[in-house]
């Protein structure tokens, strides 16, 4: 006998984007609505402006929760979240006969919260370096004035002293903070769409 299948869904988006997430959900759910064995969707928050969601739909059985989640629909849908910056961190399917939040007779739970795996080499050094070329020559110019006639080896502390705490604990978090969608491989904030 084939039993209800309550999928739940965390996914997170940066905070202030409501109205966009909430639009992205109306039509999912719409579009989920088309297909037959469908009995109901929605979402929760652990607090108002939080960026985690937990998303919630639910299909009669096995057969018509694959139908959805193998449908073109679906799959557009959910490549429409990448424009956002959606991430999902955690899929759980539910059978049984148990209510949305009752203990589940069957559980499969999927964890996507991977820890991203370092960038290649070659992406670290070019952060590094959009950080470190333009504060040497800053402090390398800063100091010329000061420092210009002070021994070569003296005169290279002094600027490596100034520069490995600025570069450590402001520069290059800085930097890696701007650039972390291009160290993870994802798209250009500027290129993530609303709708």
């Amino acid at each position: 006998m084939s039993q209800p299948v309550t999928v739940s869904i965390t996914r997170t988006l940066d905070p202030g984007h409501d109205a966009e997430m909430l639009s992205w959900l109306q039509a999912g759910t719409t579009l989920a609505q088309q297909f037959p064995g469908f009995l109901g969707a929605g979402w929760v928050r652990p607090e108002t402006g939080s960026d985690t969601w937990h998303m919630l739909y639910r299909f009669a059985d096995d057969a018509a929760l694959q139908a959805w989640e193998h449908s073109p629909q679906r799959q557009w849908w959910r490549s429409s979240a990448a424009g956002l910056g959606v991430v999902e961190s955690r899929v759980e399917r539910r059978t049984g006969i148990e209510g949305w939040f009752d203990d589940p007779a069957a559980r499969d739970v999927e964890d996507l919260r991977a820890t991203p795996g370092a960038p290649p080499r070659w992406k670290q050094a070019s952060v590094i370096f959009l950080v470190f070329y333009p504060l040497s020559v800053l402090v390398n110019w800063l100091a010329t004035p000061l420092l210009g006639e002070v021994w070569l080896p003296v005169r290279v502390l002094a600027v490596v002293l100034v520069m490995t705490p600025v570069m450590t604990y402001v520069a290059l978090p800085w930097m890696t903070r701007r650039m972390e969608w291009w160290l993870q491989g994802r798209p250009a904030p500027w290129r993530r769409t609303a709708g």
